[in-house]
């Protein structure tokens, strides 16, 4: 191995910023991540760029917001063959012609690899510089019998995902060693994503998470439900299905943990931790029973921008490097991943007119953070768009709302809509002004959200004039 540091981002599936031992849950058993957080810094405050799948991890990867980069649902159709995708008939790339940041590390001498989820179209064909290739193509499956993708071709998997992205990713990390080249390495679990039901995960841990768990960390608030709400996606009615549910999460986060743990021991056994960047995220947040909901941003209909659909974890560790048990509360968001990380790997951050985010790596290293302009992040989900301060969130729904605006220090939990309330008028007007200065910056015109009908049912074809479908996304129906 050379001086330069290696990089290995784990990234969980649909795991709430609550869902950790070190963010304060007693009840999901985290040990490994909690080890992360002890040696390095636990972000308080990150946001994804949409809370959900595809649009999240496509900002990940190139620092792009979704109207920029043009995937603003999560991914239904072009990921892998009709056999194993319904709606299917041929591959898409849907970030063709977008650089991501794995570009740039294997221009910079690299050695990149992914194994795990990757649910951005054509999941048979190595793209963004990766050279290992053992991905998850689609979105979601039983855990169970996954079809994955191994030397261009689908194959149906046997054994738990989650311990084989863990296998595949040591496989690579074998290959690594052998080389004098930096390596980069995503693990891209699907836990906790959905089902929870008993059949998809080891048993013994799921049933004494279903017998002895009082799940008092995730309230079941159906009385604080929005009455905006005209669809939930995924109903839950009693308190059977609700225990059986959180008893699935919950153990889908265990025994990733567990797996997290197989890496870590991987690189302490082979003297690189100090070494080795690895970071801890998630793609999107998750409502376990929070405001009355179970899901993310298209939990309901209208989509949501909810805290716990929005905030995710985050932790970045290098001992030697980033500080011990540090815990940061500025307000940073998926679309400064790209320049943070480049920016403390010490490579240059290419200049492109619809890259938005700005580099906390100094933050990283115990200086002082970079300076903004304003104290603020963004997100999206088609035409729904959040501007989010410290004291203010601002919920833009075009074209006709509901609106909503919240005071964060006295509403943590998002029960009083002041949008429209006498009073809070220059608020709202200041929120929206700066969310549409915002996007019509760093939006590209051909990919506008605001203009595209997206339901939070799949993304089915590129949104753009490319498209050969129409229209681009599924519609969904309300009685």
């Amino acid at each position: 191995m050379d001086r330069k540091n290696n990089v290995i981002l784990i990234l969980s599936d649909d795991q709430g910023y609550w869902a950790m031992g070190c963010a304060g849950n007693k009840e999901v058993q985290t040990p490994n991540i909690d080890v992360l957080a002890k040696t390095g810094m636990r972000f308080e405050n990150f946001f994804c760029a949409s809370p959900v799948c595809s649009p999240a991890r496509a900002t990940l990867l190139t620092g792009r917001m979704p109207s920029a980069h043009g995937i603003h649902d999560w991914i239904a159709a072009g990921n892998t063959i009709k056999k194993y995708e319904s709606q299917s008939n041929h591959l898409i790339q849907y970030l063709k012609g977008i650089p991501g940041y794995t570009d740039y590390l294997t221009e910079n001498g690299y050695y990149c690899g992914i194994s795990g989820k990757w649910h951005l179209g054509d999941g048979h064909h190595p793209q963004k510089g990766f050279k290992f290739w053992r991905v998850f193509p689609k979105g979601g499956s039983d855990y169970f019998g996954a079809v994955m993708i191994k030397n261009k071709k689908p194959y149906i998997e046997p054994r738990y995902i989650t311990d084989v992205i863990t296998d595949n990713a040591l496989e690579f990390l074998e290959k690594a060693k052998r080389k004098s080249n930096p390596f980069y390495l995503s693990i891209h679990y699907t836990a906790p994503h959905s089902p929870w039901t008993r059949q998809n995960h080891p048993k013994e841990t799921f049933d004494r998470y279903y017998r002895e768990c009082s799940f008092n960390s995730v309230p079941y608030q159906v009385e604080k439900r929005p009455s905006w709400i005209k669809r939930l996606n995924i109903p839950v009615n009693d308190e059977k299905t609700r225990r059986e549910y959180l008893s699935g999460y919950f153990t889908a986060i265990e025994e990733m943990d567990r797996n997290i743990g197989r890496i870590l021991k991987w690189i302490e056994e082979n003297n690189l931790r100090k070494k080795t960047l690895i970071i801890f995220m998630s793609d999107n947040g998750m409502n376990m029973g929070h405001h009355g909901v179970f899901g993310k941003g298209n939990a309901t209909f209208p989509l949501n921008m909810f805290e716990e659909s929005v905030k995710i974890p985050c932790i970045f560790s290098q001992p030697g490097t980033i500080p011990v048990r540090k815990v940061n509360k500025m307000l940073v968001s998926q679309y400064d991943f790209m320049p943070t990380l480049l920016g403390y790997l010490g490579l240059k951050m290419p200049r492109e007119k619809y890259l938005c985010g700005k580099s906390f790596a100094e933050a990283l290293k115990g200086n002082r953070a970079v300076s903004r302009d304003f104290v603020v992040v963004f997100d999206e989900y088609g035409p729904v768009r959040m501007i989010r301060t410290k004291k203010w969130k601002y919920v833009r729904r075009y074209p006709y709302g509901p609106d909503e605006l919240y005071d964060l220090e006295s509403d943590p939990n998002e029960e009083k809509n002041l949008s429209g309330v006498c009073g809070f008028e220059k608020t709202e007007r200041e929120m929206r002004h700066i969310l549409g200065e915002w996007f019509l910056k760093y939006c590209d015109p051909e990919f506008d959200g605001v203009y595209q009908p997206v339901t939070g049912m799949g993304q089915i074809d590129l949104c753009s004039r490319k498209s050969k479908r129409t229209p681009s996304f599924n519609k969904i129906f309300i009685e």
